[in-house]
């Protein structure tokens, strides 16, 4: 357990702002965990109280059994790998890696032995001659996760390393990356505000906002049942559609354009509905009418997005090989069972249903 991190009531504050409010976690040792969020939610805030760069106005955090805040950075034995590769322009691939090792004065055998298992782990073998200058962005922040790995230390810590990349090149690094936790195995705290980054690559993902912790579980686990109408929103691409709702005396759910049939909690008026875009059809015989407002087409799938009575707009996915509606069309949408969210209308949390 000695990768395990654990903060208990962590609490940060900037003068009379909150950035981080009583956030307790726990990440076990050598999962890749991600905290996700919006700019300004806190997330990097928490990596830099792990690393050390900032200390927490309450609360305890801990690496495996020891308490480390309070304790210098340098003691910590933490690596981080910022979203700026931060490399020596006129050092050469191998020297940059070696780096550390050699500020710690590392004997020569050591040293290459540790090199050598870093440089394998991204596959930065061909390259250990080359100058920053003679590599591509991929290869310059392979380099900067190679210089962070070479010394082995309990947790990496990363904040948004990919966000400098191409499109092309972030999916590649990512896969890499999960390559490499795979091949090191030891705890990985990874800050982004990209989802797809989360989805694809967290064991565990907690989602963040304004400084506190939202959800904490499994990717799919939390896009399938958010625990709030934040959640909701900021999981998906397209996101959630919602819309207001009040309950019905059959335990139902009337929403602008129709009814749907849902077994929630009775009393519970208003309500907000939500359905993943995914989760809707465009059914002549659907309980919700709607007005198209847009269709676009991605390639694989298109993305209708329709107009309900009380103006809320709704996105459907349809495949390409489907009949492609046009703006102005009136047709009926059909959620797919099981697959509607309701969310208490004054509090944004989640209704259980049935």
């Amino acid at each position: 357990m000695r990768g395990r991190v654990v903060l208990d009531g962590v609490v940060k504050r900037f003068g009379g702002a909150v950035a981080v409010d009583h956030v307790s976690l726990t990440i076990e040792d050598e999962e890749f965990f991600v905290l996700l969020g919006p700019s300004g939610c806190g997330k990097s805030t928490i990596l830099r109280m792990i690393a050390g760069l900032e200390d927490p106005s309450d609360g305890t955090i801990s690496i495996g059994e020891r308490r480390i805040d309070g304790i210098d950075a340098k003691d910590r034995d933490i690596a981080m790998v910022f979203q700026s590769y931060a490399l020596y322009p006129h050092m050469t691939v191998r020297r940059n890696i070696e780096f550390p090792l050699r500020s710690r004065s590392v004997a020569r055998e050591d040293r290459d032995r540790l090199l050598a298992e870093a440089t394998a782990a991204l596959r930065l073998e061909g390259l250990l001659d080359r100058k920053p200058s003679q590599l591509s962005g991929g290869q310059r922040q392979r380099v900067a996760l190679a210089r962070a790995i070479v010394r082995r230390p309990v947790v990496f810590l990363m904040d948004e390393p990919l966000s400098n990349l191409d499109a092309k090149l972030r999916v590649q690094t990512r896969a890499e990356l999960v390559d490499m936790h795979r091949r090191v195995q030891t705890t990985i705290v990874y800050v982004t505000h990209d989802q797809v980054e989360a989805m694809t690559m967290g064991h565990r993902i907690a989602v963040l906002d304004r400084g506190r912790l939202q959800q904490v579980g499994p990717p799919q686990e939390v896009y399938d049942r958010p625990a709030n109408l934040f959640v909701a929103g900021f999981l998906g691409s397209p996101p959630m559609n919602t819309a207001p709702g009040e309950v019905t005396p059959e335990g139902g759910v009337r929403v602008a354009g129709g009814e749907l049939t849902v077994q929630a909690a009775h009393g519970r008026t208003p309500v907000v509905v939500g359905v993943r875009p995914e989760d809707l059809s465009i059914d002549p015989d659907g309980p919700i009418g709607a007005t198209v407002a847009v269709v676009e087409s991605l390639g694989h799938e298109r993305h209708v997005a329709c107009r309900l009575a009380d103006g809320s707009l709704w996105t459907a996915l349809i495949a390409t090989r489907d009949t492609v509606p046009h703006t102005g069309d009136t047709l009926r949408l059909r959620p797919h069972a099981g697959r509607v969210h309701l969310f208490d209308a004054s509090t944004g949390e989640r209704i259980a249903t049935g």
